[in-house]
């Protein structure tokens, strides 16, 4: 478990250098660089750095479905703001921002035609973009760790291990219709998939001993 920490630990770190990097080399309006991260948390840039952030004139706005998403988050009102939104049609105009980030979110927000409609928004409000999710192809989901594989599987068969087994976060399914609803919770996609959403980004791995564990779309813009 500790191994598992650590490696993840990793990866968090060669995230945080990379954005670090593209904040810096990214064109911004009006002096300071204004930030959508869909999805996002305030806890998750504080690794970034909130120095690094303030020293580069970062704006950032967290958005989420509901606004009890914010309720544990304590973000620092200089650089974040709240914003209750849809990714799928997000209430922005086009090219707003500079960056639109998401870390782990089109996975979640369901089949083809809402990835159609998530990668669609995450072009158009943003001159540049940065989206990661990872990889279905990769032995181990991180959203089902303890099973790997198991994305492999046949829904009918995932959702009865979902009732015998406490794979997911939340633990063991109740009942089948929940059991569904947590496979259903979670659809990883391909790097074809992703070079099909987004046709025009740099698309950049995170590799375990050779093996893509996270597929992350980049554009830096004009």
């Amino acid at each position: 478990m500790a191994e598992t920490a650590s490696l993840s630990e990793k990866f968090r770190a060669r995230r945080d250098l990379f954005l670090r990097d593209l904040i810096t080399r990214l064109p911004r309006r009006d002096g300071a660089l204004r930030i959508v991260d869909v999805g996002g948390r305030s806890q998750y840039w504080r690794r970034v750095g909130l120095p690094f952030l303030r020293e580069q004139e970062v704006k950032i706005d967290l958005v989420n479905l509901y606004a009890s998403e914010f309720a544990q988050d304590a973000a620092e009102s200089d650089i974040f703001s709240y914003v209750v939104g849809d990714a799928c049609k997000l209430d922005i105009a086009d090219k707003a921002y500079d960056l639109y980030h998401s870390n782990s979110v089109i996975e979640h927000v369901g089949q083809w035609g809402s990835m159609t409609a998530f990668a669609r928004e995450a072009r158009r409000v943003a001159v540049a973009h940065y989206v990661q999710t990872p990889n279905y192809w990769f032995p181990v989901d991180p959203h089902f760790a303890k099973l790997p594989m198991q994305q492999w599987l046949p829904h009918p068969l995932r959702a009865r291990l979902m009732m015998a087994l406490p794979l997911a976060t939340s633990g063991r399914a109740k009942d089948l219709d929940t059991a569904y609803n947590f496979v259903d919770s979670s659809i990883l996609l391909t790097t074809a998939q992703m070079r099909l959403l987004f046709p025009e980004s740099d698309i950049r791995f995170e590799r375990v001993i050779g093996l893509k564990k996270s597929i992350i779309a980049v554009s830096r813009g004009a």
